[in-house]
């Protein structure tokens, strides 16, 4: 008797008892499972090793930068900056947010007359937190409270800047939640009915899948109170948990009435449905997990919070589907098909459409296999011209509060005045030395002159009429500079050996002029490179961005051979085969190059846009890749495993490949087919999302979900199956022997002993 054959038996002896865990696990689960979202964040886009957060870090430790700050925009009628009525409005703004917690201090545009407008419309202060950029939100609930109990005045206040940004990411995160549940559950519930005929049968992979995403929810919550997880997590979470759970429930059910109807008996139905589709779902949950396994191996905060949620996900989903599920039917029995609302066919084993189908296409394999290839390739192609970036305010909608002070701010102020660049510089040495002075001056006006920097402001920088040797003179004084404004300016910049350029540029951070400028500002030689003697980190604005996208292109191709690896070495064991796995991963691949290419065609070159309801971003976000190929990559092989394994079993009993091919499919096109519709369904309706990025996720996954069981399956498999004959199953006589007693029994193996 097999393990999963031992399970079915001990489910179905122990069913109330197993329904019965399952029902105290989503008790305990439903108070928690709402508090979630309050435990995630909003960044994790950055990580401590990277060149520019070094650099923060010792401009923060040494220098006493602040970790992260908001920016209070005052929009008025041009010409008002100045005047009584909207200076006394500003200066109430600023001293009531002064008093709010996490703030540590208010840098004025009074003080500051590069913080007014050219049309005197518009000023900002900027509001220095004692908080981390990834915690920086907490300080916003204070900030608002106070500006919203102002009296309402001749000046507009919004509120700006990074926490912003982060906070707006995380509202509109669950208010897109919410609106992907208003729709994908009643479109999943109706795909369901039409494909079960019963509302019982309906109901059942939705109430699994439901429990699985609650329980997964609380686990979450439970996780992120120990370990930092994005708020992507929650609407990856809800689609994987729902997908993944409808998807396993299908394929269960369908089988349950399947050996239900043949053999008459609930216990032997249980048995042979876990022996065999049971085995389906642990081999294809293990495929997903390994996919998403290979994010936990990322250093980046939100790559591995999405891996981990994930995890989560899929051993929930599948431990369900082994356990509760089975139970369900135990008891449930032949009631399973209650309140029937149609009559569903079932398909002929030989004859039904999905056979026909297969055998048409093996009649020709390659006159099928040649265009549908080219048609992947084709959609795939927009891929080639990508161009990765990190997020910025453009990924909200226009009238978000945070996207529209960032507007105004762009349009009056030009994007690269709030992504400065930071060059921590330590020198040989005192700072203030005569050597370095003389050193860093030269250095100030060589970077100065480059036409991709519009000022540079640092200890050598306080004032443009000063000569070097005025400035050696200055900082040579006994005591320190005497005048008030350049010591100032060096306590605020200086300490010791280390000093700190800010480079303002006109550039915002996903320019490629910008990603430019940093490289060169990172070159050992060249005009910008530093002085001898000296060692700079770059920071800031596009030198985040950059580190961040090289930081993930370089980490793939180790994670993809992992994921590539590992999956052979699964599909290996359940299928018996070397050479299926081989194909199953080129299968898999071209689904998701072609997503690839939808992703790139419609975010990045805007295609699509009007309709969609979104700005174009043109440019990719640098994780979504990697996020959307770990979650394909189990997704899709999820329905291959599904394939192959009914192939198997026919392969198994009759050695013919045809054979095996034409009733495989037949067996499983429909489930597939259908499981799919639902993960299509759920992942389509985050094409509703605010958030760009979420939008971007949902319907790459909708789309490869789609040709995956469509174009992929239907056609391509077959023809690929047929060309390659016999070969599909080829084992070396050696490694069959090894491996003999080994594995765990195939579906065919498993049916065998049972009968």
């Amino acid at each position: 008797m097999s393990v999963f054959e031992r399970l079915g038996e001990l489910v179905h002896r122990r069913r109330r008892w197993v329904i019965g865990a399952w029902a105290i696990l989503l008790l305990l689960a439903l108070p928690l499972a709402p508090r979630a979202a309050s435990a995630l964040r909003a960044g994790g886009f950055t990580l401590d090793t990277l060149e520019s957060a070094r650099a923060r870090s010792l401009l923060e430790n040494e220098l006493g930068l602040p970790p992260s700050a908001l920016v209070l925009v005052y929009s008025g009628s041009p010409g008002s900056v100045g005047t009584d009525a909207f200076e006394t409005a500003a200066a109430a703004a600023a001293a009531s947010v002064a008093g709010a917690p996490h703030v540590t201090g208010i840098l004025s545009h009074a003080m500051a007359p590069a913080q007014v407008s050219a049309d005197r419309s518009t000023a900002y202060d900027v509001v220095l937190l004692d908080l981390a950029p990834d915690v920086s939100p907490d300080a916003l609930p204070g900030v608002r409270d106070r500006l919203a109990a102002l009296a309402p005045g001749p000046v507009k206040v919004a509120v700006a800047g990074g926490p912003a940004f982060y906070g707006d990411i995380q509202s509109v995160s669950e208010s897109d939640l919410r609106r992907s549940e208003v729709v994908s559950l009643p479109l999943a519930a109706l795909a369901l009915l039409v494909v079960f005929g019963s509302v019982v049968a309906a109901g059942l992979p939705l109430a699994v899948g439901g429990g699985a995403v609650v329980v997964s929810l609380a686990i979450i919550w439970l996780v992120a109170s120990v370990t930092q997880m994005s708020i992507f997590v929650l609407n990856l979470a809800t689609l994987l948990g729902l997908g993944l759970g409808v998807d396993y429930s299908l394929l269960m059910t369908s089988r349950f009435r399947e050996e239900l109807r043949r053999r008459g008996s609930v216990e032997t139905a249980v048995r042979i449905t876990v022996a065999t589709a049971g085995r389906a779902v642990f081999f294809s949950g293990l495929t997903v997990l390994l996919g998403l396994s290979g994010l936990i191996l990322f250093d980046f905060p939100i790559l591995r919070s999405v891996g981990i949620a994930g995890a989560i996900v899929v051993g929930l989903a599948v431990a369900s589907a082994l356990t509760l599920l089975p139970a369900i039917f135990g008891v449930l029995g032949e009631r399973v098909d209650s309140v029937r609302v149609r009559r569903v066919g079932e398909a002929d084993s030989v004859d039904g459409p999905w056979a026909r189908l297969a055998r048409r296409v093996m009649a020709h394999p390659v006159a099928v296999f040649v265009p549908t290839l080219a048609f992947l390739l084709l959609l795939g192609a927009p891929f080639l011209h990508v161009r990765f970036n990190a997020p910025d305010a453009t990924i909200l909608p226009p009238e978000v509060p945070s996207r529209a002070a960032f507007d105004i701010l762009d349009e009056q102020f030009g994007a690269g005045r709030f992504a400065p660049l930071y060059l921590a510089i330590r020198t040989n040495g005192s700072a203030t030395s005569a050597a370095n002075v003389s050193a860093l001056y030269d250095y100030s006006r060589r970077l100065a002159a480059d036409p991709r920097i519009d000022r540079v402001d640092g200890y050598v920088d306080v004032d443009p009429r000063l000569t070097k040797d005025q400035y050696l003179l200055l900082y040579g004084a006994p005591g320190g500079p005497p005048d008030r404004y350049t010591a100032t300016a060096l306590q605020a910049t200086t300490r010791g050996d280390l000093t700190a350029f800010t480079l303002t540029t006109p550039y915002g951070p996903n320019a490629d002029e910008a990603r430019a400028l940093v490289g060169a500002l990172r070159a050992a030689d060249g005009p910008l490179a530093p002085p001898a003697g000296t060692t700079v980190l770059v920071g800031g604005g596009a030198a985040d961005v950059v580190d961040v996208v090289d930081g993930v292109g370089a980490g793939f191709p180790r994670i993809a051979l992992f994921i590539f690896v590992s999956t052979y070495l699964v599909l290996f064991m359940l299928l018996r085969s070397v050479v299926l796995p081989a194909k199953a991963l080129v299968m898999n691949t071209l689904s998701i190059v072609a997503a690839f290419g939808a992703l790139v065609w419609i975010f990045q070159d805007g295609n699509l846009s009007a309709l969609l309801g979104f700005s174009p971003l043109g440019y990719v976000e640098t994780t979504q890749p990697v996020i959307l190929f770990c979650v394909l990559f189990g997704l899709s092989m999820d329905y291959e495993v599904f394939l192959l394994s009914r192939m198997k079993e026919v392969w198994d009993r009759t050695g013919d490949n045809t054979e095996a091919v034409a009733r495989g499919l037949e067996r499983s096109g429909r489930i597939v087919t259908s499981a799919a519709l639902i993960v299509v369904v759920v992942a389509g309706s985050f094409a509703f999302a605010d958030i760009v990025l979420i939008k971007a996720i949902g319907l790459g996954v909708a789309i490869s979900v789609a040709l995956d069981a469509t174009v992929v399956r239907a056609l391509l498999v077959p023809a690929t199956m047929r060309l390659l004959g016999d070969w599909n199953w080829w084992m070396p006589a050696r490694l069959e022997r090894w491996i003999a007693g080994r594995l765990p029994a195939t579906e065919a193996e498993a049916e065998a002993a049972i009968r």
